[in-house]
């Protein structure tokens, strides 16, 4: 079977845009609901709901595929999960190590998605001794003075970062160092990498924080609101003055595409 370490996804030399790769999870996470209920095709604006997404987009995104679907008839559903799991290079082993088991690490490690999705957790490891040879997930933890060995043997090219912030660039460099590429990063810092590295990064503190910050303001806008009603202002024209004075602060969080930032998509 293919591995990480010798195939890497054609997206890049393909010239699709960032932004639409983002969005390819989400479109085989609802294609994949999709197939599930035997469901043979679908429309462009239902693929596009159960994403998350408008359908003009996802059109777009799918041209950089090539496909188009049927006029009248859709997307072929199975078609699709295939196409778009080659392009995400899915259709593949991707060995996988997580460094760190911890809460965090021992969750992701339970965690029955990544087999079902091209990924197998080829192993785990850890800085504590007293963790040694304990298994997690029917996996038994490894010390990281053997990661360089571990990466090489098992031929990884992705790895996963659960230890706390003051570990993690350490980590990082002995996972550059050892061969890793892609990196997938939950602790609470900011790694530095060579050019050539890719590294994600999943903070659910600050998910939270920018969360509080839109239930703050919503908080305020509603007794403004009130206020202005019983003024004698019409509430129609305060809702349009709120809705203008949240517009500039909702854009700062956007992206590119004038998409809101997703964590990983479950």
């Amino acid at each position: 079977m293919a591995t990480g370490r010798t195939h890497r996804p054609a997206t890049r030399s393909r010239g699709i845009p960032e932004a639409t790769v983002a969005r390819l999870p989400l479109y085989l996470r609802a294609l994949t609901a999709l197939s599930e209920r035997s469901v043979p095709t679908v429309s462009s604006e239902e693929l596009a709901a159960a994403a998350g997404v408008n359908s003009a987009k996802l059109r777009k995104d799918f041209s950089y595929l090539g496909s188009y679907g049927t006029r009248g008839v859709g997307y072929d559903v199975e078609y699709l999960v295939y196409q778009i799991s080659r392009e995400l290079g899915l259709t593949q082993d991707w060995p996988v190590v997580i460094v760190g088991i911890g809460n965090l690490g021992a969750a992701l490690a339970n965690y029955g998605g990544f087999a079902s999705r091209g990924f197998r957790v080829a192993a785990l490891i850890d800085a504590d001794p007293a963790m040694a040879g304990k298994p997690v997930a029917g996996i038994p933890v490894q010390h990281t003075d053997d990661l360089e060995k571990i990466i090489e043997d098992n031929g990884v090219s992705i790895g996963v970062i659960a230890t706390p912030a003051g570990a993690a660039q350490q980590v990082c460099d002995r996972l550059v160092g050892a061969g890793v590429t892609s990196i997938l990063n939950f602790a609470p810092t900011v790694l530095s990498v060579p050019d050539g590295v890719d590294v994600r990064k999943v903070d659910l503190s600050i998910e939270l924080q920018i969360l509080a910050f839109h239930e703050q303001r919503k908080a305020g806008e509603e007794p403004a609101l009130e206020t202005a009603a019983g003024d004698g202002a019409q509430p129609a024209a305060a809702s349009r003055e709120a809705a203008a004075a949240a517009a500039p602060a909702a854009s700062a969080d956007q992206g590119p595409d004038g998409d809101v930032p997703a964590v990983m998509p479950a």
